[in-house]
């Protein structure tokens, strides 16, 4: 028989000892055994909070740092399987567990490994009640000391927890930046470094910037192609940045289109709302997203939902879908919240959608709320309501009041020019005492975006005074010459393009005052040789809102097209080439621009954007350059096919644009080059259109009384003609060989009528229906708008239908408005003097 070890035999009778000496420790010992288990793989075992929070509490004494890190984790990874996440956080913070735990990691958070420091910080911030919690700031302190030492996962995931905090402008997201910045070149995951490019996108250099952007453009092939978060980071930094970089929003665009699939109602419309602030155009994408969202519609049956579905497919919708989703909000408006409210506001303004019913309905929303909003919310719906034509002078006197207070109050420059230029849109645009003397004390710290908002409010202003109140008042003028002057100040004190630039993307250059839109020209100018391939397409598209010529501006905008035109995107070529169609001017290098700019073009004709195409080939046609390749890819069926298809999703103010630039385009290829045999086919569409003609300006008017006079009766001379394809004329008469005026037939068609066509045939010459030496003459009033803004130099689309009138057998008489109204003009014998010298060629001795 074996004899039993000594030592054994031993633990054996102490044993006996402990159990006969304390029989109750020995019964917990038995009933609670130490398990073998570590901690960590126990708490992975819970299933519930309860039991996380029981094991915290049986084991708070011995916990290590890595343990409670294990303990956050899975407290989160459980509410994140909730359905009601809000309800089961305030039930997680507020039990006496969760501030053991939250005590523990304060004691031990300097013994985390890195990864769990920052992991404990991501919870803590969803689970924190307090905005200034001291667990979250001794945890961001610590990470800050560590910061060097983070790879670019972890630090990606740290700036997010700042950007929850929204300490985007903090030195230590400054650090983060820097940090990024030297260590880009090795930076291979894009993935981590798109979440870093968002949340330092406000503290960057526009050098660091395009960095950023070649960086990404180099690495985006690397990441697998169902990335959609990734895609929508680059486009979400794009936008932050204000660049609407073509190349890479069409890798993220692929990326969107190869997983439609996948896209939920929230994804989609943030990358709607992305694309609509970096007016990027999806055809593709738009159909795609917009049939998944009809298939959502009967599925949305919350306000919330629902709304958010009503602002991403309302202004895409067919006819039947916007009708379903109206018909849907009206059931709902009586539960939106005011942040809802506006949204639908705003969206059925994107719409052009004036149902009466509904936007009461939402107003009386909007009225509940109204004083909850923010200046620019206010400044929104205002604009909206304005848009769509409504009037309540309840609303408007709240309205009006609201913004007044706010003004009282404010001195934040951008804060002050939105109040003030919300309330130029409302029913009494004129301010009191206290208002001028807000603007006037913000004046010196605001840039020009918010002295042009300033500007068009105290014209539109002066406008309305003058009109209803026949007066405008010193102070008025005076508030103007003070803006001029703090905009020149501005625009002289300008050291870069880059910098001056800035000011300017935002501002429409229509709504400049003229002085100081010749500064900001004349500061342009003087920074003319830094206009280069990467700022050259927002400079053109600044110019042609402008309506200014300048040719040294449009000189090197040509030459940087010829010269760098392979690093400029083919779709921005559009851009390019507007300044020049709108303002008529040919640069020097004439035909080798167009033709470098087409020729980058050609082998994108077949996946351009249709309403891009249609106004490349309008704005080429308006110069008289035709490139046939690419007129033919516009006038064939497919593509007509597709423009229509495309127009039923736009909205009808710019579908009408579209299609009236398509006739345009189509009118002048059939009068200048009738050799492509492309078939005139809108005589419907012009007939539909040219029912809304309007009446005669005071001008006309009185040129209609004096031509009755020189040309000998009312039954020599007609008023608004129609030519073959469609040209309205606004007087019309014919002189014999001998310069005398023949009658017409039958008497004057009376203006605002469909007069009948002229001749027989649409295409038929003029000439060919008049007597043997007769001439047609076609006179035309010009005013402001057909000349630059700076000199009477004839833009575009007059100089086109000047050509046409002449193919078309006129002899065409222009009368401007600045020799109409001149000095030289100011009598009606010298406005009579004037008619019959270009109609006749007659000088009074």
């Amino acid at each position: 028989m074996k004899k039993t070890p000594v030592f054994l035999d031993s633990l054996v009778t102490d044993m006996l000892h402990l159990r006969a000496i304390c029989p109750f420790s020995w019964r917990v010992f038995q009933f609670r055994p130490i398990s073998c288990e570590p901690l960590i793989i126990q708490m992975n075992k819970c299933t519930d909070e309860e039991q996380i929070f029981d094991f915290i509490e049986r084991n708070k004494a011995i916990l290590s740092e890595k343990q409670v890190g294990c303990a956050f984790d899975m407290l989160w990874k459980l509410q994140k399987q909730k359905t009601s996440l809000l309800k089961n956080v305030e039930y997680v913070r507020d039990h006496p567990q969760f501030l053991t735990l939250h005590n523990l990691a304060t004691n031990k958070f300097k013994l985390m490994n890195d990864d769990t420091l920052v992991n404990v910080l991501h919870i803590t911030q969803r689970f924190a009640g307090e905005s200034h919690d001291p667990l979250v700031e001794a945890l961001v302190t610590e990470a800050w000391r560590r910061l060097e030492r983070f790879d670019i996962k972890l630090l990606s995931e740290f700036s997010s927890c700042l950007a929850d905090q929204h300490l985007y402008f903090s030195p230590l997201m400054g650090k983060i930046a820097d940090i990024v910045h030297r260590n880009l070149e090795t930076t291979q995951d894009l993935s981590s470094l798109s979440v870093l490019m968002v949340n330092i996108s406000s503290l960057i250099s526009r050098h660091f910037q395009q960095q950023l952007v070649n960086k990404t453009e180099l690495l985006f092939d690397t990441i697998d192609s169902s990335e959609v978060n990734v895609a929508t980071r680059i486009a979400q930094f794009l936008r932050n940045i204000k660049y609407c970089y073509q190349p890479l929003l069409e890798k993220c665009n692929n990326v969107f289109l190869s997983n439609v699939d996948q896209l939920d109602l929230d994804s989609i419309s943030k990358i709607f709302r992305l694309y609509k602030i970096l007016q990027f155009n999806s055809f593709e994408f738009i159909m795609m997203a917009k049939k998944k969202l009809t298939e959502m519609i009967p599925l949305c049956n919350h306000p919330g939902s629902f709304v958010k579905l009503f602002v991403t497919l309302g202004p895409i919708a067919g006819p039947e879908e916007k009708k379903q989703l109206k018909s849907t909000l009206l059931l709902m408006s009586e539960d939106l919240t005011g942040e809802q409210a506006l949204a639908v506001l705003r969206a059925m303004e994107d719409m052009e959608s004036r149902n009466s019913h509904l936007i009461k309905k939402v107003t009386s929303v909007l009225h509940k709320h109204l004083d909850s909003y923010k200046p620019l919310e206010l400044l929104k719906i205002t604009q909206a309501l304005t848009f769509l034509h409504f009037q309540r002078k309840e609303f408007s006197a709240k309205l009006r009041e609201l913004l007044l207070s706010y003004l009282k109050i404010s001195f934040i420059p951008t804060e002050v020019s939105i109040l003030v230029y919300a309330i130029s849109l409302l029913p009494s645009p004129h301010l009191d005492e206290v208002g001028i003397s807000r603007i006037e004390a913000v004046l010196p710290q605001c840039n020009l975006h918010n002295l042009s908002n300033f500007a068009t409010s105290v014209l539109r202003w002066i406008q309305y005074d003058h009109m209803y109140l026949d007066s405008i008042t010193g102070k008025q003028l005076k508030l103007l010459q003070k803006l001029d002057h703090y905009g020149r100040q501005r625009l002289q004190h300008s050291n870069s393009l880059d910098l001056l630039w800035e000011e300017l993307k935002s501002v429409r250059g229509n709504t400049f005052p003229e002085s100081l839109l010749e500064e900001t020209i004349a500061t342009l100018q003087h920074f003319v040789d830094e206009i280069n391939y990467i700022n050259v397409v927002e400079i053109a598209s600044f110019i042609s809102n402008t309506d200014y010529l300048s040719t040294l501006l449009l000189d090197r905008i040509a030459s940087v097209a010829v010269q760098q035109i392979e690093k400029i995107h083919p779709f921005t070529i559009l851009a390019i080439i507007l300044p020049f169609s709108t303002l008529n001017y040919d640069p020097p290098q004439r035909d080798e621009f167009f033709g470098t700019c087409v020729q980058h073009l050609n082998s994108y004709l077949g996946i351009l954007d249709p309403l891009m195409l249609v106004c490349l080939g309008f704005s080429l046609a308006t110069l008289q350059y035709f490139p046939e390749d690419l007129l033919k890819s516009i006038f064939n069926i497919e593509f007509l096919a597709r423009l229509d298809s495309q127009l039923e999703i736009l909205s009808s103010s710019l579908s009408a644009r579209v299609q009236f630039h398509l006739m345009e385009l189509n009118r002048s290829i059939c009068l200048e080059c009738p050799e492509f045999q492309i078939p005139w086919f809108h005589d419907r569409f012009c007939q539909q259109y040219n029912k809304g003609i309007g009446g005669m300006s005071g001008a006309q008017q009185q040129i209609y009384k004096m031509l009755t006079e020189v040309l000998g009766g009312i039954n020599c001379v007609k008023a608004s003609v129609l030519t073959p394809y469609y040209h309205t004329v606004d007087f019309e008469c014919i002189l014999d060989k001998r310069k005398k005026p023949l009658p017409y037939g039958s008497h004057n068609i009376a203006w605002g009528q469909l007069p009948e066509m002229p001749w027989e045939s649409n295409t038929e010459i003029v000439g060919s229906r008049l007597p043997p030496g007769a001439e047609r003459i076609a006179l035309e009033f010009l005013d402001s708008k057909s000349f630059c803004r700076n000199i009477p130099h004839m833009k575009g689309k007059s100089a086109m239908k000047k050509r046409h009138l002449e193919i078309l057998g006129y002899r065409v008489i222009q009368i401007s408005q600045f020799e109409w109204n001149s000095m030289a003009l100011s009598t009606k014998d010298a406005r009579m003097d004037y008619l019959r010298e270009r109609i006749f060629g007659e000088v009074k001795s």
